[in-house]
């Protein structure tokens, strides 16, 4: 044992020293990174210093680092005294810059840059000497430097007077401009000449500037004459129309046909950019030859110039449209589409790459992908009433190119193409379900940037298929299953971010497809979504989405179902984390819903957490606490009023966690600031707001109401006709004493039922005025209405009326609805609907015209009045 207990202290004994060898290891590198005295004496300085001797002191004898600080410090030592900075500092840094590294000139050029356009310089000798020393830096070895050092001369151009221009500026510049030059100060001047060119009058630029600009066009060197004719759009608007169409034309003709491919591609680019600036005959005769024989060129053997053309490509076929003869027009169509196709070929209606070397691949790759991102201006070149024969193959093509990228900006675009198409949008309906199902999730997060549009227009016949928007409803086959397997994929990914903007876009969808399928495919998707996706946001944005599908929700039994369903999963569920996402929909649903409806099914649910064990519930419904009270109402709500009372008096009574004390206590200071009188103004506002909400909720259960009598009334009419026609084949003869007391029936029987259809109408109007203080129950309506409202719109049931009718009437045409309020304008539109369908089905009767009169009177006025609100 005493072996043992040595061998255990021996090895404890080993590994602490192994433990000290090793600290000893770390701490070497410590010590050596140490500064030594010598060195600290060198970086001291003398406090007894200014900041101008100090600066003069650390550029003569100072180290790299305290030089670096010093040129960087320059706008401030400018600013506090100008003089004597330039006097003695800035000749220190223009020596230093001579020996300076990278890190410091790049310093200085942005220092410099900051003094010129600080407008802290007032002596034109102080300017003269900054100018000097950018100009002499433009010729560093080091093409980073001078680079910076050109940048900071063309911004500081802008800051800079016309005659220190032509005096610093454009007097060097000549002859910088010059063949003995190197390449990198032709180049430099190049730039700078197309900066000065917007400085001066056109005869100045006339005069001066253009014998440098013919000189540099004509350089030995390709990279000069492509710098050069880059700059050619600014010399153009610099010496006006006139001048351009004598002077430029006949150069970009010259540099259009150069031998370099750069020079070409750039000559092609500023033709492109000065379209608007050539009239008529010269498109005609000197433009299109010209770009006609470039693309013919680069499509047989240039494919390095074929990105840039296929990039510009939208822009040339617009700018040259209005001079283009049939045959001409025709021509560029028929280019696009090779372009679109380039290095694919299609075997059974689909696209597969072709092999090339990789290098070539990528180049066609980027040339089909700027080509779907011209594709809408194509469409409106070619006319959108000819895409189904002239551009419907290349868009599939494109849709279903194998290039993630191709598809991805055709999915970016696809909104802009459907708004072209207007009523024929139907012809792209499959590519629509294509891109929704894409294997890539790229190609659909693109498709959702815009998916809420691109939906809404999708399933609409456009803005001449009729005076109501219930007759421009259309279906999208498979548009449903698409859209569910787009959210089942964007779930099984890890870029939350797509799932959570997807579920956002859903919530477009009451106004899309009806009710019932959104019960059945996407609402239970909800409820999974919230209790076992792992993200925060996408969990909240599907409580929202839920809760718009129960806003626009028609059917009372559906509804329940889903309340009764957000209660006990959420409300009443294991997880406390289900019980945190019922207080975010009670959130989301205080904005949704009126105040009537949010008391009578969410308030107690989040009131009952007040004894929930986790801590982080009572936490949450405190801070709620200030917003629940503002949706009770006195006097009519005064015992929900009571039991949040209860639930405060509990928190403050037996709450233990020390967080939700502290938030109680606040909490409570804001509930004593909630006024329940405050001003009549403030009130009338907020109710006003909310009144609109819950007539649109009522309005909803009356057309709940109408679709049922409908049904049994066509059931009915089903029954009867069916009768009369068993009856007919049976050969029965029906007396003619009967027939008569029948038809006495049915007369009696109708005009009891135009009375209560006007009986109806009346209590629909009074129900729905804005100023009404009494509150409608959500749901249930009241035994009065019932009454009234049953025979009145059974009668007024028997016109069609579908589902796509009445969801397009309740539902805003706007997202705002879906966020915030509900539009104050929705129930105008269901209130004239029903008026219609009312007047519809009179018979012209004296008594039922007087009828009609007063419907349509009341339905005014309460329009003008909703206007109001």
């Amino acid at each position: 044992m005493f072996l043992s207990k040595m061998t255990f202290n021996q090895s404890s004994l080993f590994g602490q020293i192994d433990d000290l060898q090793d600290l000893a290891i770390i701490e070497r590198p410590i010590r050596r990174s140490l500064k030594t005295a010598e060195e600290i004496e060198k970086l001291t300085v003398d406090e007894d210093l200014n900041d101008i001797e100090r600066a003069v002191y650390l550029l003569s004898s100072g180290q790299d680092v305290q030089r670096a600080s010093v040129v960087v410090n320059l706008p401030n030592l400018v600013r506090q005294n100008p003089a004597e900075t330039f006097r003695r500092v800035v000749p220190k840094v223009r020596e230093v810059l001579h020996v300076a590294g990278v890190e410091m000139q790049l310093a200085a050029a942005g220092s410099f840059l900051t003094i010129l356009q600080d407008d802290i310089i007032l002596i034109q000798t102080h300017t003269h000497s900054i100018l000097q020393i950018v100009l002499l830096n433009l010729d560093h070895r080091d093409t980073v430097v001078s680079n910076a050092w050109l940048e900071t001369l063309l911004s500081a151009i802008d800051a800079l007077p016309k005659e220190t221009i032509r005096q610093e500026i454009l007097n060097p510049l000549v002859s910088k401009a010059q063949l003995s030059q190197s390449v990198q100060a032709r180049l430099a001047s190049c730039r700078i000449l197309g900066k000065v060119a917007g400085k001066f009058e056109s005869q100045i630029v006339k005069k001066d500037l253009l014998p440098l600009v013919r000189s540099l066009c004509q350089d030995v060197e390709y990279e000069v004459r492509s710098c050069m004719c880059h700059q050619l759009e600014n010399i153009a608007r610099g010496i006006g129309v006139d001048h351009t169409k004598a002077v430029v034309l006949p150069e970009l003709v010259e540099l259009a046909r150069d031998e370099g491919s750069t020079v070409r591609l750039a000559a092609f680019d500023t033709i492109v950019n000065l379209l608007e600036m050539f009239d008529n005959d010269d498109r005609t005769r000197v433009i299109f030859p010209l770009v006609k024989a470039f693309c013919e060129k680069c499509f047989k053997a240039d494919e390095a110039v074929l990105a840039s053309l296929s990039f510009q490509y939208g822009r040339l076929c617009h700018g040259l449209s209005g001079s283009f003869t049939e045959e001409q027009h025709l021509w560029f169509l028929e280019f696009y589409k090779k372009l679109c196709i380039l290095g694919l070929h299609l075997e059974n209606g689909h696209c597969e790459s072709q092999a090339y070397p990789l290098e070539l691949e990528r180049k066609y790759e980027l040339v089909r992908k700027n080509c779907a991102y011209n594709f809408p201006a194509m469409v409106l070149f070619a006319d959108p009433k000819c895409f189904l024969s002239e551009l419907y193959p290349t868009f599939s093509s494109l849709c279903n190119d194998p290039e993630i990228s191709v598809r991805r900006t055709v999915a970016a675009g696809f909104h802009e193409v459907v708004k072209l198409l207007g009523p024929n949008v139907h012809y792209i309906h499959k590519e629509l379900v294509a891109l929704l199902q894409d294997d890539s999730l790229e190609v659909l997060d693109a498709l959702t940037n815009t998916l809420q549009e691109t939906l809404e227009l999708a399933t609409s016949r456009g803005e001449g298929a009729g005076p109501g928007r219930e007759s421009k409803q259309v279906s999208v086959p498979d548009l449903i299953p698409a859209l569910a397997a787009a959210e089942q994929k964007a779930a099984a990914s890890l870029r939350w971010r797509v799932h959570e903007k997807l579920l956002q876009r859903y919530s477009c969808l009451p106004r899309i497809i009806s009710g019932d399928q959104i019960y059945f495919r996407f609402l239970q998707r909800m409820f999974t979504i919230i209790t076992t996706n792992n993200a925060l946001p996408v969990q909240r944005e599907a409580t929202r989405t839920l809760c718009v599908f129960l806003r626009f929700n028609r059917k009372l039994e559906q509804r329940q179902e889903i309340i009764s369903k957000v209660v006990d999963q959420l409300a009443q569920g294991r997880s406390y984390w289900n019980r945190l996402r019922y207080l975010d929909l009670c959130e989301i649903a205080m904005e949704l819903f009126s105040k009537s409806y949010f008391c009578k099914h969410f308030l107690v649910p989040a009131l009952e957490l007040v004894n929930d064990p986790v801590a982080n519930v009572r936490y949450k419904l405190c801070c709620l606490l200030p917003r629940l009270k503002s949706t009770i109402r006195l006097p009519s709500e005064k015992p929900m009023l009571q039991q949040l009372e209860f639930c405060v008096r509990r928190l403050l009574c037996r709450e233990k966690d020390k967080d939700v004390v502290a938030t109680i206590r606040k909490t409570v200071l804001e509930l004593d600031k909630i006024d329940m009188t405050e001003p009549y103004h403030k009130r009338h506002e907020r109710d006003l707001l909310d009144q609109n909400k819950e007539k649109e909720e009522n309005l909803l259960l009356e057309m709940e109401q109408l679709e049922r009598q409908q049904s049994e009334g066509k059931l009915t009419t089903d029954k009867h006709s069916e009768k009369k026609r068993r009856d007919s084949k049976a050969g029965l003869s029906v007396p003619k004493n009967m027939s008569g007391s029948t038809s006495g029936a049915t007369l009696s029987s109708s005009a009891g039922k135009e009375m209560k259809k006007a009986k109806l109408a009346r209590s629909r109007s009074l129900s729905s005025h804005p100023t009404t203080p009494k509150m409608v129950n959500s749901d249930k309506p009241s035994k009065g209405k019932e009454t009234d409202s049953g025979p009145g719109t059974r009668r007024g049931s028997l016109l069609p009326l579908n589902d796509d009718t009445m969801r397009s009437h309740h539902f805003s045409t706007t997202s705002t609805a879906m966020s915030t309020t509900p539009s104050a304008s929705m129930p105008v539109l269901i209130r004239s609907n029903t008026t219609n369908t009312l007047e519809h089905r009179s018979n012209g009767s004296k008594d039922t015209q007087s009828r009609k009169l007063s419907i349509q009177r009341k339905s005014n006025s309460f329009g003008m009045q909703s206007g109001r609100e």
